[in-house]
C-alpha cells in the first residue's frame, strides 16, 4: 500500500492526529486493533463509510503510472502526426499542452482522493483469557 501515503489517524481518546505507519494501515485493512502512539490505548476503525473509502484506495494506485503512459503515448502520436504533416506545429503544441494539463489535473485529483484522516475509535481491551484462546486457536491453525 505504498500509494496510500498521506493517510492520518485521529485518536478519539487523546484527540491527537498522527500519520499512520504502513503496519498500522495493514492492521486497519485486516481489521486488527493497534495501539495509539500517544496514549497507548487500543484503536480500531469502526466507521463503515471510512472503511469503504480506505479499501477503495487500491483503485487509485495505478492512476499515476497509467497517466504517465497515456501522456507519453499522446505526445508521441502528436509529434508523429506533426512530422507527417497531419497537424500544424501550433496544433501539435496545443495538443501537447492540453495533454500535459490533463495529466497534472488527474494526478492531483488522485492525490486528493488518497489523503484522508481516519477517525479511530477506542476499543475495550480483551481479557487475558480471551487473548490466550485466540493465540491458541491461531497457533493450532498453522
Amino acid at each position: 500500500m505504498a500509494a496510500a501515503i498521506g493517510i492520518k489517524g485521529h485518536c478519539a481518546q487523546c484527540d491527537m492526529t498522527f500519520e499512520l505507519k504502513p503496519w498500522q494501515l495493514n492492521a486497519i485493512a485486516v481489521d486488527i486493533p493497534f495501539d495509539c502512539t500517544y496514549c497507548h490505548c487500543g484503536l480500531q476503525l469502526c466507521c463503515h463509510k471510512q472503511l469503504r473509502q480506505f479499501r477503495a484506495l487500491d483503485q487509485w494506485a495505478l492512476v499515476r503510472p497509467s497517466m504517465i503512459m497515456l501522456t507519453c503515448a499522446t505526445l508521441v502520436v502528436a509529434l508523429v502526426a506533426e512530422w507527417l504533416g497531419l497537424l500544424s506545429m501550433i496544433a501539435q503544441f496545443n495538443l501537447s499542452l492540453a495533454t500535459v494539463l490533463i495529466h497534472f489535473l488527474v494526478v492531483r485529483y488522485a492525490r486528493h482522493r488518497q489523503r484522508m484522516t481516519l477517525e479511530l475509535q477506542v476499543i475495550s481491551p480483551l481479557p487475558v483469557e480471551q487473548l490466550a484462546r485466540i493465540a491458541c486457536a491461531r497457533l493450532s491453525q498453522q
